[in-house]
């Protein structure tokens, strides 16, 4: 093992969910730049580095050193300084400031940072607000970097150590080092391996009852991310014993144990003992009694008279209601909780129209709601009336995190709306019902052959299944609608049988484009959305056109698409911001990945990058006229969203929507993925598809039964099937 140290003049390559890097380096005494390669915790230019390892001669890229360990340190010279200062890193410093400084206080500049802050008033420029924000950024760069190194020897990641960080704060290396599971439970994109791999760093044996504990809770959780509410006693035991390499028996102690403290829950489920998450258990439980609540009440309005009312609608509002409408009116005015159901084109929307007017006559004081602010900015439009994300419509508090309306405070409304009901899983679900007063009605509309939520559960299917709940299934295709191919196509996909494409010269708003491999696939992808769509249709490539595929991985995949695509369209922008494996510059299209209820932007809302500073270390996006302000240690939190996935678009429409599908995604291809993905095109859908793919999706109707008690639940409280009464 050899030892060199140098500073680096260019990051060729870095990735922020490995720290993997390729760093080429000005080394004392190399008359060339020295190419290293290894884990980096954040490498900027003007860093010193001191690399650990050995000279390799690489076949294609010549000589490296190969370090197995890169520790940045202070770089030593002014002009190492200057760069690492105007790097970005630091926030309130960029090239400018960083000379000036440089000039002033020469190579005791980081000292005068660090322990006499107020010297930087000496320089033009630089006043109370400033200085704050660079020592502010001063010190959590040092804390995070201590953090980083301490998870780098433990083989974390560069991204992950952001997030331990913002999590932990200054207690990360204790909180971690202390009991390394708690990572899985405590950061999303922290798998079980990663905490394992951190505890045999520690010394945690393989035999632990503290890792058979984490080893049951993460197979539970990477279930109900498949979308489970439970999973059986016999699987669960039998996939943690072989993920863990452990003997069964201590399998069983582990969850006996987590058992006693509440975790998990016992249940039986069709004759077989199941395990739920404590809180999913919880979820369903409070889901079915707060329905059975409502479903007990009196109606907040008095009882209409059909032969009152639908004449009254039709007069009033000019709306022409089909007999399966009429009965659907009816149905809804007289139940406490409904549902509405149907695919595109079959007149949800005039039928909510009906009900809210006839509400507003009666003077019913109504809220309409939807999971993503996407979908309720839709039904606002449809309605003509306010509609709000559920989130907001609950009073999410970001302090509490927790909602304000809840059983002890109440919704202060008679009727509430929730649209795109089938992406609404099972935990969010039960905080909306626990906030319908008791004297207040509630009606799901939605269409039950989309895809099911993101989160656990199957609540508007299980709701449907139970008969507990009145039900209209809307299946008539309305004149107007018919003449949209996408929506016709979007009903024999759901049928079973193979679109139809545009023929002829004139402008269709469906079409399918074959491919013979994959690679003919992503050619014709790329130039329909570069070229072909925006010319002969007039939409903006970015702005109007979204693809929508079924994996993340793979060269048809999210990110090999997005990078493309950003190459293809925007990439001369200036200037570029890199962290987290992506780069960022003005005018790309980016979606956000979590919900940050501090800055009232949710998981899947999309937008475009309007700014990037390096001096302040902030990038800037617009979402719907909604500006938001990402620091660049935040940046994990969106992705390029020129192409997105189709579970990633659920509850949005887009003017132009492009489809691949090739045999790469075979595990995926299924009959409500691209249903669910037809259905997201308002004016234009294209398929690009090889033949084969396309007809194993749409043949493809065996997605796979979420396993849930809801149905079950919602029938054993005594709710008989609502066509009974």
């Amino acid at each position: 093992m050899e030892r060199i140290a140098g500073s680096v003049e260019r990051v060729t390559f870095h990735s922020g969910e490995s720290g993997f890097s390729v760093l080429r380096l000005k080394v004392q005494g190399k008359r060339e730049l020295v190419t290293v390669v290894g884990t980096a915790p954040s490498p900027a230019p003007g860093e010193f580095m001191e690399c650990v390892g050995s000279w390799q001669n690489d076949r294609t890229h010549g000589m490296q050193f190969k370090a197995s360990l890169i520790t940045p340190v202070a770089p030593a010279t002014l002009e190492g300084i200057e760069r690492y200062l105007g790097s970005g890193l630091v926030k309130g410093l960029g090239p400018y400031y960083a000379k000036k400084l440089v000039k002033a206080f020469g190579d005791s500049v980081f000292e005068v940072i660090e322990h006499q802050p107020e010297l930087l008033h000496k320089i033009p420029g630089i006043g109370e607000k400033r200085v704050a924000m660079i020592t502010a950024s001063w010190s959590e760069q040092k804390a995070v970097r201590d953090i980083m190194l301490f998870l780098q020897s433990h083989g974390v990641g560069m991204a992950r150590a952001w997030r331990i960080y913002r999590l932990y704060g200054d207690e990360a290396i204790a909180r971690v080092s202390e009991n390394p599971y708690r990572l899985s439970l405590d950061i999303d994109s922290i798998g079980f391996q990663t905490a394992d791999t951190i505890a045999e760093t520690l010394g945690i044996e393989k035999n632990s009852i503290i890792r058979a504990e984490a080893g049951i809770r993460h197979v539970l959780r990477n279930l109900s991310l498949e979308g489970h509410c439970a999973v059986p006693e016999e699987t669960l035991l039998t996939e943690a014993s072989s993920l863990l390499g452990i003997d069964r028996p201590i399998a069983v102690d582990a969850l006996e144990t987590e058992k006693n403290r509440g975790n998990v829950v016992f249940e039986t489920i069709e004759n077989e003992q199941c395990v739920f998450l404590s809180q999913l258990h919880q979820a369903e439980n409070s889901v079915a009694l707060g329905l059975r609540r409502l479903l007990q009440g009196i109606l907040p309005w008095k009882p209409m008279d059909p032969h009152d009312i639908l004449p009254w609608i039709e007069r009033e509002t000019g709306l022409e209601l089909s007999p399966s409408q009429r009965s659907a009116v009816t149905l809804v005015l007289s139940s406490k909780v409904s549902i509405i159901t149907g695919g595109p084109g079959v007149g949800k929307t005039t039928l909510l129209r009906a009900i809210l007017a006839v509400l507003r006559r009666e003077k019913v004081s109504v809220a309409l709601c939807a999971p993503t602010g996407r979908a309720a900015k839709r039904l606002a439009e449809s309605t003509g009336m306010e509609a709000k994300t559920i989130h907001r419509l609950l009073e999410f508090d970001p302090k509490a995190f927790d909602f304000r309306r809840c059983r002890a405070n109440p919704l202060e409304v008679s009727f509430v709306v929730v649209d795109e009901s089938s992406m609404v899983d099972v935990v969010l679900m039960q905080k909306l019902v626990a906030a319908v007063p008791d004297r207040a009605a509630i009606v799901f509309v939605g269409d039950v052959d989309q895809l099911p939520s993101v989160g656990p559960g199957a609540v508007l299917s299980d709701l449907i299944s139970s008969e507990a709940v009145p039900t209209v299934r809307l299946t008539e295709i309305f004149r107007q609608a018919a003449e949209s191919m996408i929506i016709v196509n979007a009903h024999r996909i759901n049928q079973g049988m193979l679109p139809l494409s545009a023929e002829g010269e004139a402008l269709g708003d469906f079409y399918l484009v074959p491919a013979v491999s994959a690679d003919d696939l992503r050619s014709k992808l790329m130039q329909l959305v570069t070229e072909r769509i925006p010319k002969r249709f007039g939409l903006d490539p970015v702005r109007d056109v979204q693809v929508l595929t079924p994996m993340n991985r793979g060269g048809i995949g999210v990110r090999s698409l997005n990078d493309e695509l950003q190459g293809a369209l925007n990439g001369s922008a200036e200037p570029k911001v890199s962290r987290f494996g992506s780069t960022f510059a003005p005018g790309d299209k980016v979606i956000q990945m979590v919900n940050n209820y501090d800055k009232e932007i949710f998981n899947g809302d999309i937008g475009l990058v309007e700014s990037v500073s390096a001096e302040e270390g902030v990038l800037t996006v617009i979402y719907d006229r909604h500006r938001v302000e990402y620091a660049f240690g935040e940046l994990d939190e969106i992705s390029l969203a020129y192409a997105t996935s189709i579970h990633k678009s659920q509850g949005s429409e887009y003017p132009a929507v492009v489809i691949p599908l090739a045999m790469q995604h075979y595990t995926l291809l299924e009959r409500n993925l691209v249903y669910t993905a037809v259905t997201r095109g308002r004016k234009l859908v294209v398929i690009v598809a090889e033949p084969k793919a396309l007809a194993m999706a749409v043949q493809n109707c065996k997605s796979k039964r979420r396993l849930t008690s809801l149905a079950q639940r919602l029938r054993s409280n005594g709710m008989q099937s609502w066509q009974n009464l």
